[in-house]
């Protein structure tokens, strides 16, 4: 009978270690300087971006790292420079901020054939009209059923979010090679809607992606002093800046304006105060299966990973996976046959997450 206790409680023992085990991180590569974003290609092969202008090929298991010329006319500039980078059946696309002249500056959004030694891209979007800042480029991308969504920042201005005669402060959605598709909200009841935009009302959204488990698409969002937030992106709709606070306030202290009210979109998840929420992913994959559906949400001030459970645009819990470790996570990738996660930080490094 003892033996049979003692074999039971080295089970239950052993079992509690199993599901209580903390996942690795492991550096993989450094020596990077201000990236912004990757992309993978295949099992081995990374797209990355370096905010200076700067794009580069890596293999993850040679670890070699080769420059890629391209011809984008980049304005760097405070938050502004070569951002996001999308893998898409062997086309890339990148988000930067275009040199408009005269110091002025776009979320603009070009294309090219993949070639490891020289892009040559194409603009496909500009954000209009051109705004002399260099803050809030947004600039995140995610391609749906072959329509490209954009992520623009209001650049600073504020209630130009409020403004759908112009792109900052909106989601755009497009076709790949930039053509407007003819149900977009214009054509179906928002008649003032420029005809690229998607939904109005952000600020400086960093992170989207799309989500296989119920074929939408969900964003971050940097509040201003406080109010950051986890949602949905909306048909037609509008998230309130700078009408709303989120529940945060200007940098003043001053107040902004109620977290949400009716007619607006309401976020699944607020943060106050802010955690600089920066990337995101809704997990899909085998290496951590259980965390399948879920939305995964590094941050730069917090330096953190976060796991946020939810349901039907319903905040179920939120688990912080490790904070305070590799420094202030840019981006987040899953590598698609093994479900392991890779982080890039701006301290110039790639993090991989694995059991």
């Amino acid at each position: 009978m003892k033996k049979i206790i003692l074999i039971s409680i080295i089970f239950i023992f052993q079992f509690s270690i199993s599901i209580t085990k903390e996942p690795k991180l492991e550096e993989i590569l450094s020596g990077l300087k201000g990236p912004w974003s990757l992309s993978f290609i295949d099992d081995s092969r990374l797209l990355i971006t370096e905010k200076s202008g700067n794009f580069f090929l890596a293999n993850i298991k040679n670890k070699d790292l080769s420059e890629i010329n391209h011809n984008l006319d980049i304005l760097v500039d405070g938050q502004g420079g070569l951002l996001e980078v999308l893998y898409f059946d062997k086309n890339v696309f990148v988000s930067y901020s275009e040199d408009r002249g005269k110091g002025k500056s776009s979320t603009s959004v070009a294309r090219a054939s993949f070639n490891n030694k020289e892009l040559k891209f194409k603009n496909i979007f500009r954000a209009e009209p051109p705004i002399n800042s260099g803050y809030h480029f947004g600039s995140r991308l995610v391609i749906k059923n072959n329509l490209l969504y954009i992520t623009a920042g209001e650049r600073g201005e504020g209630m130009i979010a409020q403004d759908p005669t112009k792109h900052p402060g909106s989601i755009i959605r497009i076709h790949l090679d930039g053509k407007i598709p003819k149900n977009n909200p214009k054509f179906e009841g928002q008649e003032n809607w420029l005809p690229e935009i998607f939904q109005i009302g952000v600020r400086n959204p960093q992170g989207m992606d799309f989500s296989p488990f119920d074929n939408k698409i969900y964003l971050t969002n940097h509040g201003a002093k406080g109010g950051d937030w986890f949602g949905e992106a909306r048909y037609g709709e509008n998230y309130g800046w700078k009408i709303l606070g989120w529940g945060g306030t200007n940098y003043t202290g001053t107040k902004i304006g109620p977290k949400w009210k009716p007619g607006f979109t309401k976020a699944i998840k607020y943060w106050v105060p802010s955690i600089a929420a920066s990337s995101m992913v809704i997990y899909k994959g085998d290496e951590f299966k259980e965390w399948n559906g879920d939305a995964l949400i590094t941050s730069l001030k917090d330096q953190s990973l976060r796991r946020i459970k939810f349901k039907e645009n319903n905040f179920i819990s939120e688990k912080i996976i490790f904070k305070g470790l590799i420094g202030r996570i840019r981006d987040i990738e899953i590598q698609e046959s093994t479900g392991k996660i890779f982080l890039l930080t701006d301290q110039g490094s790639i993090w991989k997450l694995q059991k």
